[in-house]
């Protein structure tokens, strides 16, 4: 008998009276205070093995979620529909549903291959609405374009996509290169805006040789409104086998290039428009 036992009487005498109130329905700070028992230690030991009155249990706000889960279990569904449905986490369920028989698939391979690409389509399908949506809503937003602004939006696009001249190779030519559509014409339409006539104008088709290049030369002529026979020689780009390439298919057209005559002034002058917006960008920077 140890000290703290000495201290409150016999134990066994104080284990049943314990008990007695345990299974009376006390709790233990009642059993405490009726038995004058203040050590922890000790009126754990009385009552161990004797569970708590049902009444002191704190309700568990998970009871309600466990037995949802396990009613699901039981009809079929997977973890992955439960925790859509329950929004609580695998691990919970897991936990949950253990005991339960695992439910047998609901569809068979194929079925849910089928059902995935249904899902992905559905998917791409509203992905792409949106995208249409956004992009409409921003084309709305620019119902005119003033002259300066496509005088600058030129420059821009040419900068970026046009051929420019080097320290080391010295290319002072107008020469552009694309295989958007659009692009084209906006630049077509920058070159009317400087006054470059058509007749200073050449157009070369440029396409894998394994390519519909029949097909392409057709579209980029109408494109820009001349005939097949106007073209240049067209520019075959050999197939490499070893190279996967993407661009393929009826809407594989190629690239246009679109080259301005007697461009070098025009080149120059490109090169200080674009270096006063470098300027005046520089400015706002610091």
């Amino acid at each position: 008998m140890n000290d703290n036992t000495s201290r409150y009487g016999d134990f066994e005498t104080l284990r049943e009276q314990a008990i007695g109130l345990r299974r009376a329905g006390l709790s233990l700070r009642q059993i405490r205070d009726e038995l004058k028992i203040f050590n922890n230690d000790l009126l754990n030991a009385l009552v161990k093995g004797e569970p708590a009155p049902a009444w002191t249990k704190r309700p568990n706000a998970k009871d309600d979620l466990r037995e949802r889960a396990r009613e699901l279990r039981r009809e079929g569904w997977t973890y992955d529909r439960i925790q859509l449905e329950l929004g609580c986490s695998k691990s919970s369920i897991s936990l949950w549903v253990r005991d339960l028989p695992k439910p047998e698939p609901r569809y068979t391979p194929e079925e849910q291959q089928a059902l995935m690409r249904a899902g992905l389509k559905r998917l791409r399908q509203s992905q792409d609405e949106d995208r249409e949506r956004v992009t409409r809503e921003a084309c709305d937003e620019i119902d005119t374009l003033p002259d300066r602004d496509l005088f600058l939006a030129g420059i821009a696009l040419y900068w970026a996509e046009g051929q420019k001249s080097k320290s080391y190779q010295r290319r002072e030519s107008v020469l552009f290169v694309n295989s958007d559509p659009g692009v084209i014409e906006v630049f077509l339409a920058w070159l009317d805006l400087l006054g470059v006539t058509p007749e200073r104008l050449r157009f070369r088709v440029m396409i894998h040789e394994s390519g519909d290049v029949t097909g392409a030369e057709s579209y980029w002529a109408e494109l820009v409104g001349i005939d097949t026979s106007e073209l240049q020689r067209t520019t075959l780009k050999k197939h490499n086998p070893k190279t996967v390439r993407k661009n393929i298919g009826e809407a594989y057209r190629g690239c246009l290039v679109v080259r301005v005559q007697q461009g070098a002034d025009l080149y120059r002058r490109i090169d200080g428009w674009w270096r006063a917006i470098v300027i005046h960008a520089q400015a706002r920077l610091r």
